[in-house]
């Protein structure tokens, strides 16, 4: 039996993101839906959490939206105040969505072949 394969979660899937006031969200898109139930698995509001523990989130919801093969992370207290209250460059958000994306997770190898991007090697 092999092991799973260890990858970026933008490998399994890609991201937009938005921003109001404190408040950032971040949707993750399985890039085929039979990755979909590993990215319910792993990518967790408390995995979620963790991969932002820098930016200290006051809250990290989860919202599931399995016939899109999606999910929606809404981050509460991540952007320093908003754009009016930061003194941050990227008070807005909108790169969160690659900070989440850099997570890694397991993907079993049988599904390697659904995976974005060169194979690992």
């Amino acid at each position: 039996m092999s092991s799973p394969l260890r990858v970026p979660l933008f490998r399994a899937a890609h991201g937009r993101t938005g921003d109001k006031g404190d408040r950032s969200n971040i949707s993750v898109i399985a890039w085929h839906p039979l990755l979909y139930p590993l990215l319910v698995e792993q990518v967790t509001p408390e995995a979620v959490a963790a991969q932002f523990r820098h930016r200290a989130p006051d809250r990290v919801q989860r919202f599931l939206l399995p016939r899109l093969a999606a999910m929606n992370f809404v981050l509460d207290g991540v952007l320093d105040g908003g754009v009016n209250d930061a003194l941050n460059l990227d008070a807005h958000g909108k790169a969160l969505s690659f900070l989440l994306l850099d997570m890694a997770i397991e993907v079993p190898e049988a599904l390697a072949d659904l995976l974005a991007g060169p194979p690992e090697g």
